[in-house]
């Protein structure tokens, strides 16, 4: 008789609130499911691309095991499934420049992909009803989400044309929000920060489907192409594996999203860019992470939504504040408690005669970025 885990045994995964909807910080393991179509004629050429893949993949960090699978209806349907130790070291490894490169091979024999992300929640049976559970740790409760997912997107253009660029993508008709009869785009906010373009969308059903039905409207298209001039990273959208490429790099993962008990329907959305220190963007993003779960349940804290933002070390944060930014305790704005914690993982420049609350709102400033549109779908 098998029997189901309850609950993780020897160290157990980190209690995480309630108001938590989304993270990636909570310890648990983390399955990874690719759904894949081959060419027809290519399962062969697709079988030695993946073994070679695999081999790579086993000395990541973080890696535990996977599996490769083979429908047995249609033999151009594929599974991949891996198991990671977490979700942080998957997301290192997935928004690498190293697996940009180490994928590059399937791309001739693969049509489709889609890619799910799973924390374990529970598990019948197996090495987590033994002796290894200790090491095997699951998600200790479900989380209870709004509806929306949340994701962005991020690339940079040349300096010298954010003015220009940023006229071009405030100037542009909305997309229809309806995708289909379960998906439709509730919001997009659109921020830059130098010459960073920030595009954050929420998304009511299949994000997939949204952005495919995004980037197939003639006035999104448009703008596409009169910034394709400005950008640093040459892309050309009439060709599958250019724009393919662009999008993987520039697509920004939402690590951690936090609504506090409180709710506040005028509340300002304002976004703030981090410059981690090299290497240091994860955890700079877990740390911002721990001290929104905490405002969440502060009732001074002006912050009533959070969304963490993160790949390498590109981290933004969108917050929706209650009362604007001026006269907020710069500490909770920022997310950062003290300026010796914003030095140790970021780069903004200190000043060590400064006051503490002086140098935080500096910072809030220098991390503040320049809202371009706000848009809402009517029923959002």
């Amino acid at each position: 008789m098998t029997t189901t885990s309850e609950r993780p045994t020897g160290s157990p995964s980190r209690q995480v609130s309630p108001r938590v909807s989304q993270s990636v910080f909570d310890g648990s393991r983390l399955r990874v499911v690719l759904l894949v179509d081959v060419y027809d004629g290519a399962q062969q050429q697709f079988l030695e691309a993946y073994e070679l893949l695999c081999n790579q993949v086993a000395s990541v960090p973080g890696h535990v095991s996977d599996q490769l699978c083979q429908s047995i209806e249609n033999p151009s349907q594929w599974l991949i499934t891996s198991e990671w130790e977490s979700a942080p070291p998957f997301l290192a490894w997935v928004n690498s420049e190293e697996h940009v490169r180490m994928v590059e091979p399937l791309h001739s024999c693969v049509r489709d992909t889609r890619s799910l992300r799973f924390h374990v929640v529970r598990e019948t049976g197996g090495p987590a009803a033994g002796a290894e559970s200790a090491e095997r740790r699951l998600q200790s409760a479900p989380r209870i989400g709004d509806g929306l997912i949340r994701h962005a997107l991020t690339f940079t253009v040349k300096p010298g044309s954010e003015e220009k660029v940023a006229g071009i993508l405030a100037d542009y008709a909305s997309p229809e929000p309806k995708v289909d009869e379960t998906t439709r785009l509730c919001r997009t906010s659109l921020f830059m920060h130098g010459n960073r373009v920030v595009r954050a969308i929420e998304v009511r059903g299949d994000l997939l489907a949204a952005l495919r039905h995004v980037s197939r409207q003639p006035e999104v298209r448009a703008v596409e192409e009169a910034i394709n001039p400005y950008l640093e990273q040459d892309r050309d959208l009439n060709d599958p594996e250019s724009a393919r490429v662009f999008f993987t790099r520039a697509a920004l993962p939402a690590v951690h999203h936090v609504t506090a008990e409180r709710q506040e329907r005028q509340a300002e959305r304002y976004a703030l860019s981090y410059p981690a220190r090299p290497g240091r963007g994860m955890r700079l993003a877990e740390l911002l992470a721990r001290q929104d779960e905490a405002a969440a349940d502060d009732p001074r804290s002006p912050v009533v939504r959070s969304t963490i933002f993160q790949r390498d070390d590109v981290v933004v944060r969108l917050v929706e504040v209650s009362g604007g930014l001026d006269g907020a305790d710069p500490a909770l704005i920022l997310g950062l408690t003290d300026p010796a914690q914003a030095a140790e993982l970021t780069e903004f420049p200190a000043e060590a005669s400064a006051p503490r609350d002086a140098e935080l709102a500096r910072f809030v400033k220098l991390a503040r970025m320049d809202l371009v549109t706000d848009r809402r779908s009517p029923e959002a």
